[in-house]
């Protein structure tokens, strides 16, 4: 037998060794590890722009020596403007490094892939195969021997190669704040970046981390010695303008983002553009479903696809999410490049997740409270959703309305600077069960933009709708003891209800307020004014409302009697579902007949209710209960438990 050719293919194969490249340990540590394996391919994923092939070239540059049968390296063009590289010419060259004289090289693809497979079947290669497009475009150039490395790149997960070639995925992610500042030192210089770091750090945050937007942007500042880094960071703030500066001829995201769209089809690339419309955060299923006007099953398939070539990111938790850069690129994709796929689907999708919202809010706030009234109806026309979030209980809203409050909050401010005003303030209001649950300061911005879109929109401003927004702020400022702020939301409510049961719950708050601010005469007053609407319609939690008040201006005022009065007349109004009511009321009794001297009494009512209020989650009801136990009996279990109560209350409260 002839010996086999020798291979040329050294360093001088692999393109130039990345300048700058910075980070990577985890990865370069795994592609060092999965190497000592017998025939790896390693298979480095990751959106466009993220490193891939530097991460590639870098490690391939300084394993050389560990191949001294040579170093293959092959641009498969898989995302490429031009299209994907011929295989049997990518072929025929990797035969031509390892010796073949051309004439040698047999014509048809299969005897190349035959002959390049016994050449490197007992040698020592490295074959690195950067920007595959599919595992297709893939298998024919893996070599044949088991001491061969494979390093392929790809912005697509490849899964094919990893079910048929146990190909082994190194998924390669944005760079950290460390990492990206590291890189800017190596294009800017230490002195010039020490100099600004927090700017450095608001760069970095505003690339996204991502590599190749931060070397194009360190570009700019090299050419522009004069400029600050603060100057600059300035400039990106402007989301259109962002785009265009971190695009150098052709390289950056805009470009990179195009070239990955080209190989999706029109249904993903809409479910794309339509996720883009998102106000931020983690995207469930029916949020992604609302955006593309599409069945829970079809959303799955197309998010499927999107994170399979690493345009969205699958959350551990069952979410996605979407890069800011690839947010922002994909928000004017489908304009700048006309195409079809971002048809009026895409122009409507924050609508359809505003209304999405607003059914959903309104199921939560009907499991939450199951007695109460309905703080508002739906605007006509509201798009009814394929999918949402159900509930078949008060804890399971809750956690829904925790879970989604950054979300509840973002879509209010991104419908009103829509101009969709009669659905931001409705859905700042339908989430009002969240609001009494853990009234914090976050919920007054929230309701601020919810009162601006209701004075914004015809059909509500100067009426019910107004003085439901009115009301809601109002309370939320009175737990916040901002009294005058409180009362001038308060004050005018009244008057614009358009029925007597808003004009109650008006008149209970403006009650609080009075209370609060030490005039029992007014507070009582208008708690009575509000029992008296209530009645006149018989609606029944609205009376218990306005009783239960009545009840705390009696005890604050040191009337127990008349607090224990009204406290079981309440009760006598209230039905068994709705948990947060009764049981704050038994509170209020318990409370009473202490101050009456019924200590017997008032502990049984005090242990029951702290007992309830503790398995239902109502923290601040269990916390006041404990107190009034503990000040009765002085035991130190109560406190204890309190303490208990405190703490996880805090840790909700923490919660976003």
């Amino acid at each position: 037998m002839a010996p086999l050719p020798s291979a040329s293919g050294g360093r001088g194969s692999l393109p130039r060794s990345p300048g700058g490249f910075t980070g990577r340990a985890a990865q370069l540590a795994r592609l060092d590890a999965l190497t000592d394996e017998d025939s790896p391919v390693c298979l480095v994923t990751g959106p466009a722009g993220v490193g891939k092939s530097a991460l590639a070239v870098h490690w391939a540059h300084h394993n050389a020596d560990r191949f001294p049968d040579g170093l293959l390296f092959a641009d498969l063009g898989g995302f490429g403007a031009r299209g994907p590289a011929d295989g049997e010419l990518v072929l025929q060259g990797f035969l031509r490094r390892l010796g073949v004289a051309p004439q040698h090289i047999p014509d048809s693809a299969e005897g190349a892939g035959a002959l390049y497979r016994e050449l490197t079947g007992d040698r020592r290669v490295l074959v690195v195969l950067d920007d595959a497009g599919s595992s297709a475009h893939v298998r024919p150039l893996l070599p044949g021997g088991a001491r061969c490395v494979t390093l392929v790149t790809s912005r697509d997960r490849l899964g094919g190669l990893v079910v048929s070639e146990a190909a082994r995925p190194v998924p390669v992610d944005v760079l950290d704040d460390g990492d990206s500042t590291a890189l800017l030192v190596s294009v800017l210089g230490a002195r010039r970046v020490a100099a600004e770091p927090a700017a450095a750090r608001r760069l970095a945050g505003l690339c996204g981390g991502l590599p190749l937007a931060l070397r194009v942007v360190a570009a700019r500042l090299a050419y522009q010695p004069d400029t600050s880094l603060e100057r600059m960071a300035a400039q990106l703030l402007d989301g259109d303008r962002r785009l265009d500066l971190l695009s150098v001829d052709d390289r950056g995201p805009r470009a990179a983002l195009g070239a990955s769209l080209r190989h999706i089809a029109p249904i993903d690339r809409r479910m794309l553009y339509a996720l883009s419309s998102h106000p931020g955060g983690r995207i469930d299923v029916h949020a992604a479903a609302a955006l593309a006007g599409t069945t829970e099953e079809a959303a799955l398939g197309a998010l499927d696809t999107l994170a399979g070539a690493h345009l969205v990111v699958e959350e551990r938790d069952g979410d996605w999410s979407l890069h800011d850069l690839i947010r922002l690129c994909a928000r004017t994709a489908g304009p700048h490049t006309q195409d079809s796929a971002a048809g009026p689907e895409a122009d409507g999708a924050l609508r359809r997740l505003v209304d999405l919202l607003l059914h959903t809010c309104l199921a939560a706030a009907e499991a939450a409270e199951p007695a109460s009234q309905v703080c508002c109806a739906l605007p006509p026309g509201t798009w009814i959703p394929y999918c949402r979030a159900e509930f078949t209980s008060r804890p399971q809203a809750l956690d829904w309305y925790a879970d989604q409050r950054e979300l509840l909050a973002r879509t209010v401010t991104a419908a009103r600077a829509e101009g969709l005003h009669a659905q931001a303030w409705r859905l700042g209001i339908l989430q009002w069960p969240l609001m009494i649950l853990r009234p914090r300061d976050e919920w007054c911005p929230l309701l601020t933009d919810t009162l601006d879109s209701v004075q914004r929109d015809p059909h509500a401003a100067g009426g019910d709708g107004e003085s439901r927004v009115r009301a809601l702020l109002g309370w939320l400022l009175i737990e916040q003891d901002r009294l005058p702020e409180a009362l001038r939301q308060l004050e005018p409510a009244p008057a614009m209800a358009a029925d007597p049961v808003s004009e109650a719950t008006a008149r209970i708050n403006l009650g609080m307020a009075y209370a609060r601010a030490g005039e029992p005469r007014p507070a009582r007053a208008q708690c009575l004014r509000a029992l008296a609407l209530a009645a006149r319609r018989g609606h029944l939690p609205t009376q218990r409302l306005a009783l239960q008040h009545l009840a705390r201006i009696a005890l604050d005022g040191g009337r127990p009697e008349q607090a224990l009065a009204h406290t079981r007349h309440a009760l006598a109004l209230t039905c068994e579902q709705e948990i947060a009511g009764r049981v704050w009321l038994r509170v209020q009794s318990g409370q009473a007949l202490w101050e009456l001297g019924r200590t017997a009494q008032a502990l049984v009512e005090l242990e029951e209710s702290a007992g309830q209020a503790e398995a239902h989650g109502l923290d601040e009801t269990a916390g006041h209960a404990l107190e009034l136990l503990s000040r009765i009996t002085g035991s130190r279990e109560y406190a204890e438990r309190r303490a208990a109560v405190a703490a996880r209350a805090g840790q909700a409260a923490r919660r976003p």
